[in-house]
């Protein structure tokens, strides 16, 4: 019997050396496959990661163009409102100039059926020429400098809101 012993206790040994050696390659086998497979994500998760760099990249690319264009566009609009503005401010400059060394009178239009008892015409002609016409009178030099600068000041205004205007519409898109 004691041979029978040894052989079932070799035959169980030799039984548990190939299950064992089954399970331990079961086991490298599911390990390598489950290895593939993380390693076939992670490749797809790198690519998924670098085209969305990628696309990152390109609308950051696009983004700096429009702002660089918008940049020189903004640069240019503004050298030509200051070219606009010093213009403006020039020619109000020599209009006073003008008032104040008496080159230039600036006057004003009368209302002519204001005159009481003239029907609306002028009874004389003034010493200077012989035109019947409206009657004109001057204004006070101070006066016409101050007229002067007011509508200089809306000048400027209106140049101002023409530059804003444009700026609305190139930043806004509409054209």
């Amino acid at each position: 019997m004691k041979i029978d012993a040894v052989k079932w206790g070799g035959v169980l040994l030799i039984s548990l050396a190939l299950m064992a050696g089954s399970a331990w390659a079961a086991w490298e086998w599911q390990a390598n496959a489950y290895g593939q497979r993380l390693a076939a994500q992670e490749a797809a998760h790198q690519t998924e990661r670098t085209n969305l760099a990628n696309a990152n990249s390109a609308q950051i690319l696009a983004e700096q163009g429009k702002r660089l264009a918008l940049e020189q566009w903004l640069a240019a609009s503004d050298q030509s409102h200051y070219r606009v503005l010093t213009d403006e401010k020039k020619k109000q400059a020599r209009l006073l100039d003008r008032l104040t060394t008496a080159d230039l009178r600036l006057s004003v239009l009368l209302d002519a059926t204001a005159s009481v008892g003239r029907d609306g015409v002028q009874a004389t002609t003034g010493a200077g020429g012989v035109v019947h016409g409206a009657h004109r009178a001057q204004l006070d030099p101070e006066h016409a400098q101050r007229i002067i600068g007011i509508t200089g000041d809306g000048d400027q205004g209106l140049i101002a809101l023409q530059a804003c205007q444009a700026y609305s519409k190139e930043v806004s898109g509409a054209k």
